[in-house]
């Protein structure tokens, strides 16, 4: 019996080593830049803003040697959106943060691995109560979008590879708790990414 024993416990280990070996994962961190369109509304409300700099952490399962899913936190230093609707000029200092997830297509030639990716996204705006915004009343707003993306990779040895990307981020332009902020649009907000890939 302990012989029967012995043998499946060996059998269950080399089953999971084999799958540990096919598995193909990896980790990357990234420099990020965020440009937030203008848009103008049809409610008179114009929002304009700079650019924003930060930092995206990625992880990717490999389902397949060519699909992916992967999970992504990322988060801004600041920027600052402008309202501006007759009479009032209201500007909010503000972070970005991002956790989303996406299913990935790679496509391989040696070294060069061109990827799409899309999938949903939570997109959370974080007002910043200083100087820098001219209303202390705004609130933090969780807004649900999507992102979707385009990019390479270069592998630069078996573990490690360079990656670039320029990805979208869609979701509705923020209010911070105003309904005078409401412009009923959307935000396709460009999202330039570089970084470097761990793969283990």
């Amino acid at each position: 019996m302990k012989k029967i024993a012995l043998i499946a416990f060996l059998l269950a280990v080399c089953v999971a080593a084999g799958r540990a070996q096919e598995s193909r994962q990896d980790i990357s961190i990234s420099g990020t830049g965020l440009i937030e369109p203008f848009i103008a509304s049809s409610t008179d409300v114009q929002v304009h803003s700079n650019t924003a700099f930060g930092a995206l952490l990625s992880y990717r399962f490999m389902l397949t040697p060519s699909s992916a899913l992967e999970a992504n936190y990322g988060m801004t230093y600041q920027n600052k959106i402008h309202y501006y609707t007759n009479p009032q000029n209201i500007e909010v200092l503000t972070r970005t943060q991002e956790i989303s997830a996406a299913y990935v297509r790679t496509f391989n030639f040696r070294k060069f691995n061109p990827f799409l990716e899309a999938g949903p996204g939570v997109f959370i705006f974080l007002p910043i109560r200083n100087s820098g915004t001219t209303s202390l009343d705004v609130k933090q707003q969780t807004q649900i979008g999507a992102v979707y993306g385009a990019g390479v990779a270069y592998e630069i040895s078996p573990s490690f590879d360079i990656r670039a990307e320029f990805r979208g981020n869609i979701t509705k332009v923020p209010t911070f708790g105003y309904t005078l902020f409401n412009t009923n649009k959307y935000y396709n907000i460009y999202n330039p990414v570089l970084g470097v890939a761990y793969h283990f």
